[in-house]
């Protein structure tokens, strides 16, 4: 089978909760497969169809893979390390934040690695495209810009404004003309003229602008809504038989992109 010169990163699709902080956690298990992207660990399955592939067993709830090493908290609740959740609950119990042991331990043993083989399959495969790849919830949950705002099923991230352009002071990780035609090999897939959307509500997190700079290769994030698998609401049974033909549909989306640009 062909394999293609793209890089698929899944950052936020572990569940494992490590030893070391297992026992300060205040969130129950529902609430830890709620609060990651389990699903996306199969959606973005593509492990034998392109030439480099990454995920993480670890919940992001314990670590973010696709934030900054810095701020550390109490300054940044939704950073490396959390301290609430998008919806304002309290991941830790009370007084058990991880000290500056613990989050080193887990940054010397999770993140730092994470960071690392991403730069050692660019160097050691021809990469062409990267993509940083994630779920969404439905709609905006109360400590996020866009609360309780409807969110399009597909977006697509490039750190640009909503037309992917660069803003003001800033670069964008893929050229305009390149997540236009992800946008429209999206749309042809999923039979959409619109709810593919550009930079909103995501623009790409720390993966996708870090690994642009230090190694020049086009990073695009994905984001899918959850809601095209999930029950409202969240709970329940996801629908496996659409997560794999969902699968198909965003294979698809990816290879007809590649025709366009090639």
């Amino acid at each position: 089978m062909q394999r293609y010169p793209f890089l698929i990163s899944i950052p936020h699709g572990g569940i494992e909760v490590p030893l070391e902080v297992r026992n300060l956690l205040a969130l129950n298990e529902d609430e830890l497969l709620y609060y990651c992207d389990p699903e996306t660990r199969t959606l973005f399955n593509f492990r034998d169809r392109v030439i480099a592939f990454i995920d993480a067993p670890v919940s992001r709830m314990v670590i973010d893979l696709n934030r900054p090493p810095l701020p550390l908290p109490p300054k940044d609740s939704d950073g490396i390390i959390k301290v609430r959740t998008i919806d304002g609950k309290e991941v830790y119990q009370l007084g058990k934040l991880p000290d500056m042991q613990h989050i080193h331990q887990l940054l010397v043993k999770y993140y730092f690695p994470y960071h690392q083989e991403v730069d050692e399959l660019i160097d050691q495969h021809p990469v062409k495209v990267a993509f940083d790849c994630h779920s969404m919830l439905p709609y905006g949950s109360s400590k996020q810009k866009d609360v309780g705002k409807h969110r399009p099923l597909i977006c697509l991230g490039n750190n640009g404004d909503r037309y992917g352009r660069a803003k003001k002071g800033n670069v964008a990780t893929c050229s305009v003309v390149w997540i236009h035609y992800l946008v429209k090999a999206f749309q042809e897939q999923f039979s959409l003229e619109s709810e593919v959307a550009i930079n909103n509500p995501f623009s790409g997190g720390f993966i996708s602008n870090a690994h642009y700079w230090r190694k020049g290769i086009p990073w695009i994030q994905i984001e899918v809504n959850r809601a095209l698998y999930e029950p409202e609401g969240g709970g329940g049974e996801v629908n496996r038989k659409r997560i794999e033909s969902l699968r198909e549909q965003i294979w698809q989306a990816l290879t007809t992109f590649w025709k366009y640009v090639s």
